[in-house]
């Protein structure tokens, strides 16, 4: 095929925004590093990248992500003079509305004290509230049921998620990757090394390093490999939403038990996950329409009585790469293939890791090692050994 190089340095098996971002990073730091990116599916139709709900926190779990998400907010804030390449795109449209997390119990409220202490250590500026605050805040909640909330007064929002990916990509071309159209359809190995990687139309390309960056498909790409990835397509049925007596701009990502909410252009984006959550069909992209009345609107009434009237106005599927193991990234080479890489399993918060984790892997590929951040938590050998280090906010 014109245009394809039959050996690259790099061969990255994925091109939406994690494979898009390890391309940008490898090319920045390594000019002149041949790199070449292969997306089935250039319309990104049904990638996670393109079906996100496009937010960003600092509220996490585990301080390796918090970390990641202080790299993470400062790259999307200040996205052009970030990526140093003029791509045409000179704002992410960052809306720092903020996230607000609910508890409903003492043991909730004293967890997410000691979260926010975790947070804010990173930088973050999260503030745990009584009910009577939130109340003030937020007047057209009901709080009644609640002991304590958790909020980001900044660097949580929502943001431009294919103008984050059309930057990489066209920075990443601009330094020298090239993105091809292909399948991968095999993966070479000798040695103990991968060699190169069988593509469907252009055939073989060896290379020295082999990333996996496939999303939904990251555990089928693995097996290519003869390795076990705990990593599968999980479908989430996003809703929008019009409510006329809730008309609330400012509102924050709300994540109460059941569901999440957000603002949207004058309406509303809401989800929730299905109570026999389990893996789907990586082309299943079937809504699972009767959630909306049958789950959400009842706890979305109960938190806010201004949606007594809701129209469904439009509605998506996207896919979550879920780890099944704990939730959290799988990140960086697996001893047994030492020069295959993973960047997988972000159980629906990659767009907003994509920065980070693209430096972080172009880092360990160029130089042995984790650098700017330890993501040494992250590794895949915790899922070799089956000890799950676990993030336990998945929205």
């Amino acid at each position: 095929m014109q245009g394809v190089m039959m050996q690259a340095d790099v061969v990255v098996m994925g091109g939406a925004v994690m494979g898009a971002s390890c391309a940008y990073w490898l090319t920045k730091m390594n000019p002149g590093l041949q790199v070449l990116v292969v997306e089935r599916d250039p319309s990104f139709a049904y990638a996670s990248t393109a079906l996100s709900v496009a937010s960003i926190r600092q509220q996490f779990s585990t301080a390796v992500n918090v970390a990641i998400s202080r790299f993470g907010i400062d790259f999307i804030r200040n996205f052009q003079e970030r990526l140093g390449v003029d791509v045409g795109i000179g704002s992410l449209g960052l809306k720092e509305n903020g996230y607000l997390f609910l508890a409903h119990s003492a043991e909730g409220a004293g967890l997410l004290e000691d979260l926010a202490a975790m947070q804010r250590s990173f930088g973050a500026a999260t503030e745990v509230w009584t009910p009577e605050q939130i109340k003030a805040r937020f007047p057209w909640l009901e709080v009644g049921d609640l002991t304590a909330g958790s909020f980001g007064n900044r660097d949580e929002g929502w943001f431009d998620n294919m103008g984050l990916l059309a930057g990489f990509r066209a920075a990443a071309k601009a330094q020298g990757a090239t993105f091809v159209t292909d399948e991968v359809v095999g993966i070479e190995t000798a040695s103990g090394k991968v060699t190169g990687v069988r593509l469907a139309k252009a055939g073989l390309v060896a290379c020295g390093v082999a990333v996996n960056a496939a999303g939904t498909r990251a555990g089928q790409v693995a097996r290519m490999a003869g390795l076990d990835l705990p990593v599968e397509p999980r479908k989430r049925t996003v809703f929008v939403i019009d409510a006329p007596n809730a008309r609330h701009p400012d509102a924050p990502l709300l994540v109460d038990t059941g569901f999440y909410l957000r603002p949207e252009q004058g309406h509303w984006i809401t989800a929730t996950v299905p109570q026999e959550d389990g893996p789907c069909a990586a082309d299943d992209f079937e809504p699972d329409l009767h959630l909306f009345e049958d789950v959400i609107w009842e706890q979305l009434y109960a938190r806010a009585p201004g949606f007594d009237a809701v129209k469904v106005v439009r509605h998506w599927v996207g896919h979550y790469a879920y780890n099944t193991l704990d939730q959290n990234a799988i990140l960086g080479p697996h001893p047994d293939l030492p020069n295959l890489f993973f960047m997988n399993g972000f159980s629906g918060h990659g767009l907003q890791q994509s920065p980070a984790v693209g430096r972080g892997l172009a880092e360990h590929i160029l130089t042995g090692g984790w650098q700017s951040l330890d993501l040494s938590d992250l590794s895949i050998d915790r899922v070799l050994k089956g000890q799950p280090f676990r993030e336990a906010a998945i929205v």
